[in-house]
């Protein structure tokens, strides 16, 4: 039986709404986003930063992408995210309209109101999506989640006076609390 329209929503909804309201879609529901706290976007430009830099003294094809940056994650029309740091490898995914598929490393920092998006339904979502790697970044309980789906693993849980190694970038670690 098909959905109906209040049931289910497509990237045509997201692009109708109106001026500077934000909301993701996954598998068709839709999720309003409210506006980050300054923390949250401290450490999105800190973590978004220490990437950039470490990819251009390192070289390669890897982008980082902040948010607002659209990502059609299952390259369908009932799922659009906006991470708050994309890094994308493949670069042929990135197109005027965002990534057009999964990218390889995934961050979202935590807010009261995204908690259970970030942890649960984002975390499926970018589990079965292909990203390779995920990172959940709570200033709440001052600590990261990280999710390496290529490796089936266990999540890693460490605290932000600790350093974090990315798995695709294994030179680069990052201690959360520095960029506080």
């Amino acid at each position: 039986m098909p959905l109906l329209k209040s049931d289910y929503y497509s990237t045509q909804d997201i692009f109708n709404l109106p001026e500077g309201e934000r909301a993701e879609l996954v598998n068709g529901e839709m999720y309003m986003m409210a506006p980050p706290s300054s923390t949250h976007q401290i450490l999105v430009m800190g973590l978004s930063a220490a990437f950039f830099n470490h990819i251009q003294k390192k070289g390669g094809p890897c982008k980082v992408l902040p948010a607002p940056f659209a990502v059609f994650i299952k390259k369908d029309d009932s799922n659009y995210v906006e991470p708050d740091v994309s890094v994308i490898c493949n670069t042929d995914l990135i197109s005027d309209r965002g990534c057009e598929g999964a990218p390889d490393l995934v961050i979202e920092v935590v807010s009261p109101s995204s908690r259970r998006m970030d942890y649960n339904i984002k975390n499926a979502l970018y589990s079965s999506a292909g990203v390779r790697e995920y990172w959940i970044v709570d200033p709440a309980k001052e600590r990261t989640t990280i999710y390496y789906y290529e490796q089936d693993a266990a999540p890693m849980i460490i605290p932000f006076h600790q350093e974090v190694v990315s798995g695709i970038y294994k030179d680069l670690k990052i201690k959360i609390s520095d960029l506080l």
